[in-house]
């Protein structure tokens, strides 16, 4: 086949437009199928087209969990993580209508962890001499930016991080540089300035403070309901019938359905 040939979806059988194939290991998909894969999935040129489709089917039936979804706790500012602590569930968007996209619902137990990342930029600062040629000031003076990134890993069959930026950009501290990283927070130094925004520097070191202690007692959680469900049933007396029971899931007696005292 030419290279310039048309090119048909392998998973809904459209035509492609010029600009609009998205490879896969054994086919082809349109950008409107492949708009509908999970926003942290990263490995469609690396999938085959069965693969691809049994994801689709995931994001299909991942509707329904996004309907049932109730928010109870919202964390962030631009892109956000948003809890629903009665399900023990969570999920996290810049979305305003959750409907149309459809972020993935992932239960507590699916995490394995946070790391709260800085990535810090410094630029140069420079002034004009008596020749009017641009030179550094003596000792050299910088203007800082840093970029706050949340990286929550989970147990996923189609990805295993959520990465973004909490700031989304750098934010821009003048020239003060900013060392003071409680909570976990790493900073890695880059070497290009993005100036974006002013001094919010500890509002979104707070604000990444909160997910990671929110994602870690998720895990906490998660390991608990665990530990309990694999503890060792103990035998109780009844206060009614007088037997040696092991309650059961209901927390009732085995023998005479009485409910029993926690």
């Amino acid at each position: 086949m030419g290279l310039f040939d048309k090119k048909f979806c392998d998973v809904c059988g459209k035509k492609i437009g010029l600009l609009g194939n998205r490879k896969l290991e054994d086919g082809n998909l349109c950008k409107d199928c492949a708009s509908r894969l999970s926003p942290w999935f990263s490995e469609r040129r690396h999938s085959t087209l069965e693969e691809i489709k049994e994801q689709l089917d995931y994001r299909e039936k991942n509707k329904s969990s996004v309907s049932a979804f109730h928010v109870t706790r919202s964390l962030g500012k631009h892109t956000k993580l948003l809890l629903d602590e009665d399900a023990k569930k969570f999920m996290v968007t810049s979305a305003g209508n959750l409907e149309n996209a459809n972020p993935d619902v992932l239960s507590y137990s699916q995490v394995t962890g946070c790391d709260l990342d800085i990535q810090e930029s410094r630029n140069e600062l420079k002034h004009n001499d008596k020749d009017g040629k641009s030179v550094s000031y003596v000792p050299p003076r910088y203007e800082y930016s840093y970029n706050f990134h949340v990286h929550i890993y989970v147990n996923h069959p189609y990805f295993d991080e959520i990465s973004y930026s909490l700031s989304n950009g750098y934010v821009k501290t003048g020239e003060r540089p900013m060392s003071g990283t409680p909570g976990g927070w790493q900073i890695h130094h880059a070497g290009i300035n993005t100036n974006l925004r002013l001094n919010d520097y500890y509002e979104y070191l707070n604000m990444g403070n909160q997910i990671k202690d929110a994602v870690d007692h998720m895990r906490y959680d998660a390991r608990a309901e665990i530990e309990a469900a694999n503890a060792p049933k103990v035998a109780v007396t009844c206060p009614y019938c007088g037997a040696s029971t092991v309650p059961d899931e209901k927390g009732c007696c085995e023998y005479c359905g009485s409910a029993l005292k926690g």
